[in-house]
């Protein structure tokens, strides 16, 4: 897959900080975007390097989705995103996902004839992970699960809620930026994978169970996704 620039998408500040602390111990540029913080700096390998551009964007849909325009539109070619999900059916906690499939279960438009999460005049409402770098996730976690992985821009702390999900939309898991991202990439033709872990089952206990792994302070995913960047140099 040809690559020149690699743009990483984090919703969380906890999320971020293995990021952080691993970027800032060699080589980089602080960046300033949207308001936020960003880093820019290169991942090495004997094959050569490759710059990337980190955003912490903000939780929620319109934050990833407009972190994301501009990554692009700085030259990013590929976009990978990483941080916590809530498992919807099929998955536990601590679990990485993969998701193959997003859609934002909070887009509603029934009462006037569309189907739940279809929009007006768009072609598709359902997006999708670039194949290749699937298949390298994939390589690289080869335990990792794939499925369906919905967004909405309300944290899911609800059985009734995780049920209806599961149900309606034969939903993996759930998150808050995962589809918003995936929109972007896909109309903008930019392929795009998102690296998951589960920290709790969106039922009536999920907040106490995100919050501890969420400061758990762990260097996983991260890990995962510098190894994804490394294979693709």
């Amino acid at each position: 897959m040809n690559c020149n620039k690699i743009g990483i998408v984090v919703a969380d500040t906890d999320e971020y900080k293995a990021l952080r602390e691993r970027v800032e111990q060699g080589d980089f540029e602080r960046l300033e975007i949207l308001n936020r913080e960003a880093h820019k700096y290169l991942v090495s390998t004997e094959n050569g390097s490759m710059e990337v551009i980190s955003i912490l964007c903000g939780i929620g849909k319109v934050n990833a989705a407009a972190a994301t325009v501009c990554l692009i539109s700085m030259g990013c070619d590929i976009i990978l995103n990483y941080g916590l999900s809530g498992g919807v059916s099929g998955i536990g906690r601590g679990e990485i996902t993969l998701p193959d499939r997003f859609l934002e279960h909070d887009f509603d438009l029934q009462v006037l004839g569309y189907k739940p999460c279809e929009k007006p005049a768009q072609a598709s409402y359902i997006y999708n992970a670039d194949k290749s770098l699937m298949n390298l996730g994939l390589g690289i976690i080869p335990n990792a699960k794939l499925g369906t992985a919905v967004t909405g821009d309300r944290f899911i702390c609800d059985d009734v809620v995780r049920v209806s999900l599961a149900e309606s939309f034969n939903a993996m898991s759930c998150d808050m930026e995962t589809a918003a991202i995936a929109y972007v990439c896909e109309y903008s033709s930019t392929p795009f994978l998102a690296v998951r872990r589960v920290s709790d089952d969106a039922g009536n206990d999920a907040k106490d169970a995100y919050r501890i792994m969420n400061n758990s302070d762990e260097t996983l995913l991260y890990d995962y996704v510098e190894t994804i960047i490394k294979a693709l140099i």
